[in-house]
């Protein structure tokens, strides 16, 4: 068996996702949870490759500085902020595409 590639297997579910029927009540609500479990998800459902990579790096970033010393109260805050943003961003956009 032919072993994927991680970012392949996003992309096929996130394609897989963006095959709901649009007009629905809930357009924004697959792309704000799916950026709540996994940062920039939702950006990438959104079709936003470019602000997904940033969402996922700046999160991961930010998550990874928060366990330095001195500088981790204020990264904690930007990875926490960056999720947020995530979501609502994920939620927003979606509505508006009505993917």
């Amino acid at each position: 068996m032919r072993r994927r590639e991680p970012s392949c297997i996003l992309v096929y579910m996130s394609n897989a996702l963006m095959k709901r029927p649009s007009g629905s009540s809930a357009d924004g609500v697959v792309p704000a949870v799916a950026s709540a479990v996994i940062p920039g998800l939702g950006q990438l459902i959104n079709k936003e490759s470019d602000k997904a990579i940033g969402v996922f790096a700046v999160a991961v970033g930010a998550g990874l500085l928060s366990f330095v010393p001195l500088v981790g109260s204020l990264a904690w805050l930007a990875a926490a902020g960056t999720w947020i943003y995530g979501v609502y961003d994920g939620y927003t956009t979606g509505r508006k595409k009505g993917n």
